[in-house]
């Protein structure tokens, strides 16, 4: 028994190998949720023959697409032999179709109500418990997973898992439930796959699947099934849930977990966390220091340095010192985004450039959603008027990448927007979340020609990339989104000190009746008190600390920089 979960659609390959290998089989049953419709398709043969036309269509149907998949594979007899005792099996309910399958074997059947909205229509004891729950599910007036009460949920499993073997999947297309018998009796293993992959083939003497025969995709999914399953080339990290645990999942994220035998009690959630509490107002001092050395002299020379903290009713700037070492003719203005910058033009020759600024800064962005829409939902999709449009026309414009590769982004970007029932802040702290928690800080992994696209096919960058990355997504929902560019306060010893020693990036969203407010994709925070803003805009190329055209001299460049954020109070 197999059933997976991805963030996207995915279009498998399903290879019956064990039709071919003379280890017969008593039937086998496929269930997939084709495209994002609430409607399942169900592919089933009972005592199935070698080179069976239905055994073949799952191995190369490329219309097989879906983000939710369950299979079903059975071996040992039981009743009669039919598509009717066949699983998976499916049922309607509240305008979308739910899947269940089963395994083990109850010692007696649970009774139905009298007054019951669902009855069998095979024999097995899979479908009575199908029925059970829809009908407790029908009249607590739950219409989906993501309406069910886990625990109530978990606590008719167990009423259910005393009268024998029972775990057992649950769909109804959006989320996948899967519940391990609390007496170990049929153990269900979890794998959670994390793009990019090495390999894409796992299976047993039964089953091949491939995963991506049709299209390598960077999809981030969940595989549970009741046996571990071997990779091609490489061991698959499968975990075994504890007996009589039950995990939600959504998209291929598991959303939640509870009921571990020897496990906490109560309901485990495994998603992101909530918006911040209000935090302290902080003083920061920085120091930061940047120097160029060259081969040969510069002779003519022109740089542009955004070194000077944004001051404005989140922000205060008490002190702020700028030595440049090279002298020239020095502008000091504001450019288009606001932010302040001096431009120095350099005539003469110099080897050695050192730029080092001193800024005390007080943040006092403490309570970053204390407004309304916090406690009133605010949904997808966001609708601007038209002179909203035209002011926040260039943070709306996705980057410049070929279309398979932004339709991909959209996909991902709006899985997020399912995931959490079309929230807005929901689907903004999940993107912020997950981007920290999948995505892997390695310094010197990308240059600035990285696109958000490689970000996110490698799952590995720094701070810009993931900047980069969720600019993107936000754009692509219809939310502006900026660069930012600053520093950021880790601490003493904090295992994110190396981003402490260097300029940071982090993105600037603008929220309805809420304004430009930052989310931190590195370290998975909602900006409040430890980021201190330097400059904005569009992309890096706007916000960039220093940057310079040398039109005379220069050859190899060397460039050091050095920061250091503590704290006053």
């Amino acid at each position: 028994m197999i059933a997976m979960s991805f963030e996207g659609l995915l279009a498998p390959s399903f290879d019956l190998c064990g039709l071919r290998g003379g280890r017969r089989l008593d039937g086998w049953g496929l269930a997939f949720y084709p495209g994002k419709e609430p409607a399942v398709s169900v592919l089933k043969e009972h005592d199935p023959r070698p080179g069976s036309l239905k055994g073949e269509l799952i191995k190369t149907w490329e219309h097989l697409a879906s983000s939710t998949f369950m299979l079903h594979i059975r071996r040992a007899r039981w009743g009669a032999i039919s598509d009717a005792n066949t699983q998976p099996f499916a049922r309607s309910w509240a305008g979308r179709d739910w899947l269940i399958a089963h395994a083990g074997s109850l010692d007696e059947v649970p009774p139905l109500a009298e007054d019951a909205r669902f009855t069998p229509v095979g024999g097995t004891d899979t479908e009575q418990v199908f029925c059970v729950l829809l009908d407790r599910i029908a009249a607590r007036g739950w219409r989906s997973l993501g309406d069910v009460d886990v625990e109530e949920l978990l606590a008719w499993l167990r009423e259910l898992d005393a009268l024998g073997g029972l775990s057992i999947f649950l769909s109804d297309g959006l989320d996948l439930l899967a519940y391990a018998d609390s007496h170990g009796a049929a153990p269900v293993y979890l794998w959670e796959r994390t793009p990019p992959y090495n390999n894409r083939v796992f299976g047993n003497a039964d089953l091949r699947v491939d995963l991506f025969k049709r299209g390598t995709r960077s999809k981030k999914g969940v595989v549970l099934s009741t046996e571990p399953l071997e990779q091609e080339d490489a061991p698959a990290e499968w975990h075994q849930l504890p007996p009589g645990e039950l995990i939600v999942v959504r998209r291929g994220t598991v959303r939640a977990r509870t009921g571990a035998v020897d496990g906490p009690p109560g309901l485990v959630p495994h998603v992101h966390p909530a918006a911040p509490a209000r935090a302290t107002p902080r003083r920061l001092k920085v120091r930061h220091a940047t120097v160029y050395r060259y081969k040969h002299p510069v002779e003519r020379s022109e740089h542009l340095f955004r070194l000077t903290p944004i001051q404005d009713a989140f922000q205060r700037l008490e002190q702020h010192r700028l030595d440049i070492s090279v002298d020239g003719r020095q502008r000091r203005f504001e450019d288009v985004f606001g932010n302040t910058c001096t431009r120095l033009v350099v005539e003469h020759p110099f080897s050695e450039m050192r730029i080092e600024t001193e800024s005390i800064v007080e943040v006092l962005d403490a309570d970053p959603f204390s407004y309304r829409p916090l406690r009133a939902k605010t949904d997808f999709p966001l609708v601007w008027m038209p002179w909203q449009q035209h002011m926040l026309a260039p943070y709306l414009l996705p980057p410049e990448l070929p279309e398979p590769q932004l339709r991909t982004l959209t996909e991902y970007a709006t899985g997020f927007v399912e995931k959490n029932g079309a929230d807005l802040l929901e689907t903004l702290l999940d993107i912020n979340w997950t981007i920290f928690k999948e995505f892997s800080y390695s310094q010197g992994s990308t240059t600035l020609a990285t696109t958000a696209f490689d970000v996110f096919v490698t799952r590995q960058g720094v701070c810009q990339d993931f900047t980069n990355l969720f600019i993107a997504l936000a754009r692509l929902l219809g939310i502006p989104a900026r660069y930012v560019c600053g520093y950021v306060y880790a601490g003493p010893k904090n295992p994110n000190q190396v981003q402490s020693e260097a300029s940071h990036a982090w993105v600037q969203l603008y929220l309805p009746e809420l304004g430009w407010k930052g989310f931190d994709p590195t370290n998975g925070l909602i900006t409040q008190t430890d980021h201190i803003r330097v400059a904005v805009g569009r992309n890096y190329q706007d916000a960039t600390p220093t940057s310079g055209t040398i039109f005379v001299g220069g050859g190899p460049e060397i460039l050091e920089v050095d920061v250091r954020v503590d704290a006053l109070d």
